[in-house]
């Protein structure tokens, strides 16, 4: 899970309209973004491989996502249209500006990112799940970036 938008710098730490959160992240009270995750279904296992990232919101949905983040039922809302805000490293093009819908869920559970269903490989792969094989492709290139997978 990345710690930040990609678009977070570390001078915005000394910026007193910018605020990064383990959930949350503003950018000079300009660009507002919510830590979501990304689920792939496992092919044949019942199991959920999942991306930890970050989306943009407009300002109307970050503020009214705020007010509801420790209500009960807040996962009775509409999703809310963003665009996810981190590079996975995996995929190409890039997964910077992806179409998604962000679901909330119950208090205490990250949102749900929805990809736009399209080709891009990253969305392929939600649509359809990944094997168990893949899973272990990405775990070893995460684990061990620069050496190609065995």
């Amino acid at each position: 899970m990345t710690p930040a938008p990609d678009y977070w710098t570390p001078d915005l730490l000394d910026d007193p309209d910018s605020e990064l959160s383990s959930d949350q992240c503003v950018i000079k009270k300009q660009v507002f973004f919510v830590r979501g995750l990304i689920e792939i279904p496992v092919i044949d296992t019942g199991e959920v491989f999942t991306w930890g990232v970050w989306v943009s919101l407009s300002e109307k949905n970050f503020i009214r996502a705020s007010q509801l983040w420790n209500v009960s039922g807040r996962e009775s809302e509409p999703p809310y249209f963003g665009w996810l805000s981190t590079e996975l490293p995996l995929y190409s093009p890039t997964t910077i500006e992806l179409k998604t819908n962000l679901h909330t869920r119950p208090v205490g559970e990250r949102p749900a990112v929805e990809l736009e269903p399209t080709a891009h490989p990253l969305a392929v792969e939600q649509r359809n799940g990944i094997t168990h094989a893949r899973v272990q492709e990405i775990a070893e290139t995460l684990l061990h970036p620069g050496q190609s997978p065995q």
